[in-house]
């Protein structure tokens, strides 16, 4: 093992490239053998049925092998150049995952890791990417440019520990050095081709937007979809059967590197507990993973070797929990040991309700004496009838309002089409670059009107009220705050996420009501536009004050921690 870290990182690129043109060798039989017998097929159906004097001659078969040698070298040679330059591409985007947030601490933590575990490793360069899952896993690719990625899930971020998550980029590195991340991407890419085409050609039984019609099936002719889907499943025998061993070897080049065995068998225990499907992919990328996204399915026997991607979960315990000279029930019970001595050491957050009067900011909700924050508008209706006051922010987001309308400046006493009017102006312009419409309401709590102070939560930066407790959130990092669990709540907190949930989740409709009465009118802190009451997600029915414009959420007081709690039971 050592020789292989002494090694020169591109040297064993190279070889893996030699080694891949195998693939490439494979791809040519597979599309001769595949191409030439559809073709003999149709040609002997069309002699069959035209006439006995139209069999092709010896000279035919000849010019066909040719033509079908030709043909199986072109489709094969642009197979495997799709797979090699847009593959990990590919892999990235259908997985969503990203480039770390410089701004939050576990992703700080991540990248350093990385760095860590490179410079020991030897490697020149190592792109670290997060995927926005809960789910509980990791994997390596190696992009068109021969750069070398390692991609870990929110979950695992949330759920590991420090030398956890460093024995797992080990074993990431370890994949990386010893050439599997290449050949591993290369096939997966590879097969990804035979599941887009065959996704393709799949029939749609159910078009949107009207009833069942046989007559308006979708799809391919039955025998292209059937060659892509035995295509697709070879694809998936060969990802599988280079994956199996490689497994073992990098658990034990990842031991090599972290020196912590004991941690990289818990890492693998935790994430076979934790590993529900990342994203939607197909089984043929299992192999990419650390561990397969269907771990139970996983069986020991002749048919379980022969199909699965993975060695079994015990298999690999055993042999890391030998080396520590130790059982694999006591790593399993190390797992239980370290979640509860999480859970007690928790920071408990209480209710504004329970707070001393000592720990409430004593700052009063301060005045905006600008005359856009003033209630100084109305509007005449196209009935006639003037409506108002309003605010200039409530005037924009009328309903009837349009810059030809008449308004009128209760203050001045002036009426005329609302794009007469400066402030109107300006009000639009800055609302159509996403400005604030009032810059002095900028970065303030919707509610108190107190300016927002910078805080962290979970480990994410946020905004947060002095006052009233209200979080500004961006809505993309709500998955990190629902993976990660650094607090725990007061019981006032919990009774009151309990009563939510006997009220409005166990009744859509008294939700639906419950928004339609926050007829109160915020706008966002951060960008100006009117924030509309929606559901926290569909599944998750809890009313919250979103902005469409900028993606921000705002959180009256405990609703985010009301979320948390009743996410985290789901």
């Amino acid at each position: 093992m050592a020789k292989n870290f002494a090694r020169d990182f591109y040297d064993i690129q190279r070889q893996q490239w030699k080694k891949s043109l195998f693939l490439l060798i494979v791809l040519f039989a597979f599309y001769f053998l595949a191409i030439g017998l559809v073709s003999a097929v149709f040609i002997i159906s069309i002699t069959f049925f035209l006439s006995a004097r139209l069999f092709p001659s010896g000279n035919f078969f000849t010019n066909f092998i040719l033509i079908n040698a030709g043909l199986s070298i072109f489709i094969a040679f642009f197979h495997f150049y799709d797979a090699r330059k847009f593959g990990a591409r590919f892999i990235l985007k259908r997985l969503g995952a990203s480039p770390p947030d410089s701004s939050d601490r576990y992703h700080k933590r991540f990248v350093n890791t990385v760095e860590e575990i490179r410079i020991a490793s030897g490697l020149p360069k190592v792109t670290p990417y997060i995927i926005p899952q809960f789910a509980v896993n990791s994997l390596a690719l190696v992009g068109s440019d021969k750069t070398p990625m390692i991609l870990v899930t929110e979950g695992l971020l949330g759920e590991y520990t420090r030398d956890e998550l460093q024995t797992v980029i080990a074993h990431e590195l370890a994949h990386i050095i010893r050439g599997d991340a290449f050949y591993i991407t290369l096939v997966c890419s590879l097969a990804n081709m035979f599941e887009r085409l065959r996704e393709a050609l799949e029939p749609d039984d159910s078009p949107p937007g009207g009833a069942y019609d046989p007559e308006a099936r979708t799809g391919g002719p039955p025998l292209l979809y059937f060659a892509a889907t035995f295509s697709s499943i070879i694809m998936h025998l060969l990802s599988m059967l280079i994956s199996r061993e490689r497994e073992i070897l990098a658990d034990a080049a990842a031991v090599e590197l972290s020196r912590n065995p004991r941690a990289l068998a818990r890492a693998i225990y935790k994430a076979h507990l934790k590993n529900s499907f990342v994203g939607d992919f197909n089984l043929t990328y299992s192999p990419l993973f650390i561990v397969p996204p269907e771990s139970t399915a996983i069986r020991e026997g002749f048919l379980g070797r022969l199909f699965n991607s993975h060695p079994p979960l015990m298999k690999r315990i055993r042999l890391l929990a030998d080396m520590t000279k130790t059982k694999p029930v006591q790593i399993i019970e190390d797992v239980w040991r370290i979640r509860r001595a999480r859970e007690k050491a928790r920071t408990t957050l209480y209710s504004p309700e329970e707070a001393r009067q000592g720990r409430t900011p004593s700052a009063q909700p301060s005045g905006d004496p600008s005359p856009q924050a003033a209630k100084i508008w109305s509007i005449r209706d196209p009935k006639g009838t003037w409506q108002g006051p309003y605010s200039i922010e409530e005037l924009l987001f009328l309903r009837i309002f349009t810059p030809m309308i008449w308004i009128k400046n209760l203050q001045e006493r002036i009426e005329a089409p609302a794009r007469e009017f400066p402030q109107i102006r300006t009000a639009l312009r800055n609302l159509a670059q996403k400005k604030p419409i009032d810059p002095a309401r900028q970065n303030r709590c919707p509610r108190c009107r107190l300016t927002l102070g910078e805080d962290f939560y979970e480990g994410v930066a946020l905004k947060t009220c002095r006052r009233c407790r209200g979080k500004l959130v961006d809505a993309g990092v709500m998955e990190r705050i629902i993976t990660r669990k650094e607090v725990a709540f007061s019981d006032h907190i919990i009774k009151k996420a309990k009563d939510f949930e006997h009220r409005f989740m166990q009744n859509p409709f008294l939700t639906a009501k419950a928004i339609a009465r926050r007829s109160s009118r915020i706008f966002c802190p951060n960008c100006g536009s009117r924030m509309l009451p929606r559901p926290y997600t569909y599944q998750y029915i809890i009313p919250v004050d979103k902005c469409l414009s900028c993606h921000k959420i705002w959180f009256d007081t405990d609703e985010l921690e009301i979320v948390q709690i009743l996410t985290e039971k789901k």
